[in-house]
């Protein structure tokens, strides 16, 4: 692989759950030369892949945009095979001009950018800006300042990326800067935008990043074939969905826990009493994709409002929540919302 593709121009984009990381990465995308080929990487904490599903269905690889999912938490467990998997299936099909990084908002950057320093991929990648979108209305909650993952991804970034600075009160943008000021020695970019809308200049140059953490590097993964190793032969998002309709998957870590559900693509879901339901979620994060009577539509809750969006395509219905605790009801009440 090493021998064809070389130095691509990678990017880590992270931040907390809800911070609009898809957002910006659908924005980045957006604003992509026509003429390259861009490959994402996404994981999710919860087992059941929502956000390839949102990408693919506004985005194409037609389009010349290559999407891969790897759901289940921090991609970089099992000394990080499965983000190694993925990645190098994702690049020896993408052969991209630019590859982005999307950790799920719970998971260990510091870890991913091992392994993307490690000596197997120095030749294949450059890893460059490393930003970090941080909602900085949460800078008053200890359940975020007193996060080690929160704090973790604002010390690797190259840029801290204000978000959802159109939702501030007045004194966020300087609780932020010296937020940042106190985690981090090193001289950190803070920048401030809206609905995730990033400068696609902002990816642009190498990390200070790897040098920062470079004690914290782990072995070479090139003793296996990783692009014919089989990731997971029980991956719950290729299994054939049983003959109840659905299948069901749960998740515990960082103080969350998430469930989420596969749908067989006859089940037509109500559009509105979908509505309901979602809205009526007490819930950190919510991602769907959703066969309705209606169309194929995403949807997207975060603590200030359910998003709606309608999409070109998807194989199945999904829905994933994350949430402090869950609740019983969620089920009966989702299956209600069947037509």
């Amino acid at each position: 692989m090493a021998s064809k593709i070389q130095k691509i121009p990678t990017n880590i984009i992270t931040g907390f759950l809800g911070v609009g990381k898809t957002s910006a990465i659908l924005h980045l995308l957006k604003n992509k030369p026509e003429n390259e080929r861009w490959a994402v990487l996404v994981n999710e904490f919860g087992e059941i892949g929502i956000d390839g599903s949102l990408l693919k269905g506004q985005y194409s690889e037609n389009s010349g945009v290559f999407i891969r999912e790897v759901p289940g938490g921090c991609m970089c467990c099992a000394g990080g095979l499965p983000m190694q998997v993925a990645l190098n299936q994702l690049l020896t099909k993408a052969k991209p001009d630019r590859l982005l990084i999307e950790p799920t908002g719970l998971g260990h950057p510091v870890e991913v950018l091992q392994i993307l320093s490690d000596k197997f991929y120095q030749q294949i990648l450059q890893v460059e800006k490393i930003l970090t979108l941080v909602d900085a209305r949460n800078l008053t909650d200890r359940r975020y300042t007193e996060h080690d993952t929160f704090n973790q991804q604002i010390s690797i970034a190259d840029i801290v990326v204000g978000n959802k600075q159109d939702l501030y009160q007045g004194g966020e943008p300087a609780l932020l800067e010296s937020y940042v000021k106190n985690i981090v020695d090193s001289n950190i970019t803070i920048s401030f935008t809206e609905q995730g809308r990033i400068d696609p200049q902002w990816l642009q140059g190498e990390t200070a990043a790897i040098a920062r953490y470079a004690h914290h590097h782990h072995s070479s993964s090139n003793e296996v074939d990783l692009n014919t190793l089989d990731l997971n032969p029980l991956d719950l998002n290729s299994m054939d969905i049983p003959a109840a309709g659905y299948i069901k998957a749960e998740n515990e870590g960082e103080g969350f826990s998430s469930i989420g559900w596969r749908f067989d693509s006859n089940k037509v879901f109500n559009r509105k009493k979908l509505h309901v339901f979602l809205t009526g979620l007490n819930a950190e994060r919510m991602k769907a994709v959703f066969i309705t009577e209606q169309g194929i539509f995403g949807y997207n809750l975060t603590r200030d409002a359910l998003t709606e969006i309608e999409l070109d395509e998807t194989l199945e219905s999904r829905l994933e929540i994350i949430a402090y605790q869950r609740e019983t009801q969620w089920q009966d009440d989702l299956l209600a919302c069947v037509d």
